[in-house]
C-alpha cells in the first residue's frame, strides 16, 4: 500500500518476542489501519514502519528484554519511540473511562492476534 493522503497522526504498539515483532497502526479515533510482523531489530523495524508512508505520533514499544536494544535503534532512524511497562499501562488504563480524546486517542486492547500493545498509544 502506499502513502497515505489525509492529515492526522498514527500510532504503532510493537508486541516484542525474540524473533518477531508484531506491529498494530491506530490512527488518533483509534481505528486499527495496519497490523504487520517483521524480525526483532531494529533495521528491520525501521524499514517495515517506512514503508508505511505513514508519519507517527508515538510508538509504543514493549518493555522486555530486548528493549534497549530496539528503543535504541527506532529513536536513531527518527521514530519517536518509547517503553511501556505492560501492566502498569494495562491497570492505568482500566481506571479510565472507554472513551477517546485528542490527547488520547485509543483505548488498550489486546486483540486474539499477537498484536500486544496496539492501541495503548
Amino acid at each position: 500500500m502506499g502513502a497515505r493522503r489525509r492529515a492526522g497522526l498514527d500510532y504503532a504498539g510493537l508486541d516484542v518476542s525474540l524473533e518477531e515483532t508484531a506491529i498494530c497502526v491506530v490512527d488518533e479515533t483509534g481505528k486499527v489501519i495496519r497490523e504487520l510482523r517483521t524480525a526483532s531489530a531494529p533495521e528491520a523495524l525501521a524499514k517495515t514502519m517506512a514503508a508505511t508512508g505513514l508519519s507517527f505520533e508515538r510508538v509504543g514499544l514493549e518493555a522486555c528484554s530486548l528493549s534497549s536494544w530496539l528503543h535504541h535503534g527506532l529513536t536513531r532512524a527518527s521514530l519517536p519511540a518509547l517503553c511501556i511497562e505492560t501492566r502498569a499501562a494495562k491497570a492505568a488504563m482500566g481506571a479510565m473511562p472507554n472513551t477517546t480524546t485528542a490527547t488520547m486517542p485509543v483505548v488498550w486492547r489486546r486483540s486474539s492476534a499477537p498484536a500486544g500493545i496496539a492501541r495503548f498509544m
